[in-house]
């Protein structure tokens, strides 16, 4: 195996250099006071859980977890999400906390990648967890929330598509028998891969009629006319019950006054395996990665051993950065206070002086280069102790 160069990193890693740092930090602080004014308190999780609790309760696949071996001979992860490791809070420090219990979290999270494609292996999340509350109510406040923090970190146009897992389900069960090829038809739906669902559903030995009402699935996108042609296309139980839920979901987001942002897609069901409902997504305008993703999981927390209804959101402030529309403060001017051996005492103690004042101030001892570097930067006010401004 090849030693890695000097200034390479592993895969997927990236530095994060302070003038982009600065606008990652001012997001995340619009989007904490925004969550924070709709009561969800912050909560900090460590970066290693256990593969065998944490690792088995998330949805990221296995091989896209970075593992380690602890010193007891543990196997041990970097987080891949927040998601389990609250709900392993909530069955556990939280146990007697009554519900329902609003946490939020600003955190990076890890994901392996296999090669290089402009993907990374560490990215950056703000989410909220909505824990103890099974009502349509419930959904309604993360969708309205996550509008909420859109527009609080200014992105200019956007789209909440919002479905229900039971949608695709039910109909797939309906009317395709082989559970592999229900299989290979929600993988296509899931990686938004509609040609390959049309090749899929070409091949299927099902009648024309039936062919028709899987394809239809995919016209399935729109307002909230679009409930009452979903339900004439499936016959199930379990189908329509969904269609009634988003009804519903949809009247409680005319309350907030947030329809306008919403776009049904019944093809919707998510990245993860333990949706169990609702399920939405974010996107914005010229940016073909979703801003934003959540959802219904109900059955997550029995794995810890306090079950209950649970929804909620993540952020990816990577993405976010690219299309936030946020005035960067302007850099602050610095002191740069240059001094000599005999004045430095007094120097250092003006320096800390212009520090009382707020104002930034660097202290170094003078040299003709040292002063060429500082004062060859506008932002510098160069004060050169006993000797002047430069």
């Amino acid at each position: 195996m090849a030693t890695p160069l000097v200034f390479e990193k592993p895969l997927g890693m990236r530095d994060v250099l302070p003038e982009l740092l600065q606008k990652q930090r001012g997001i995340e602080r619009i989007l904490r006071q925004c969550i924070s004014r709709w009561g969800y308190d912050e909560i900090a999780t460590p970066s290693l859980e256990y593969f065998e609790t944490v690792g088995a309760a998330s949805a990221t696949l296995t091989d896209h977890m970075f593992k380690l071996l602890d010193k007891q001979g543990h196997t041990v992860i970097l987080r891949p999400e927040l998601t389990a490791p609250i709900a392993r809070v909530v069955s556990s420090l939280y146990k007697h906390v009554p519900y329902p219990i609003r946490l939020f979290y600003q955190a990076n999270v890890f994901r392996a990648q296999e090669k290089e494609a402009g993907r990374h292996a560490e990215f950056y999340q703000t989410g909220v967890e909505l824990i103890g509350e099974a009502s349509v109510d419930a959904d309604a406040e993360v969708i309205a929330l996550a509008i909420s923090c859109l527009q609080a970190a200014g992105v200019p146009a956007f789209k909440i598509t919002v479905g229900h897992v039971d949608v695709v389900s039910g109909l797939l069960e309906e009317i395709v028998m082989d559970k592999q090829e229900r299989l290979m038809l929600g993988k296509c739906l899931q990686h938004r891969d509609y040609v390959g669902y049309r090749q899929v559903v070409s091949t299927l030995s099902l009648n024309a009629e039936e062919k028709d009402r899987l394809l239809h699935l995919l016209q399935l996108r729109g307002g909230r006319e679009m409930i009452e042609e979903g339900i004439q296309l499936t016959h199930t139980p379990k189908a329509i019950a969904a269609m009634q839920t988003i009804l519903h979901l949809w009247d409680a987001l005319e309350a907030y006054g947030v329809e306008e942002h919403i776009l049904l897609d019944f093809t919707l069901i998510g990245h993860f395996d333990y949706y169990t409902g609702i399920v939405f997504e974010g996107y914005a305008a010229d940016l073909g990665s979703p801003l934003l993703s959540g959802g219904r999981y109900d059955r997550l927390l029995e794995r810890f051993g306090r079950p209950s209804a649970a929804t909620g959101f993540a952020l990816e402030i990577d993405r976010l950065l690219q299309v936030a529309n946020i005035v960067t403060p302007s850099k602050q001017k610095r002191y740069v206070i240059l001094y000599e051996q005999h004045n430095r005492e007094e120097a250092l103690r003006y320096a800390q002086e212009k520090r009382n004042e707020q104002y930034i101030v660097i202290t170094a001892r003078w040299s003709v280069e040292v002063e060429c570097a500082f004062v060859n930067c506008q932002q510098n006010h160069v004060v050169i102790w006993g000797g002047g401004t430069a």
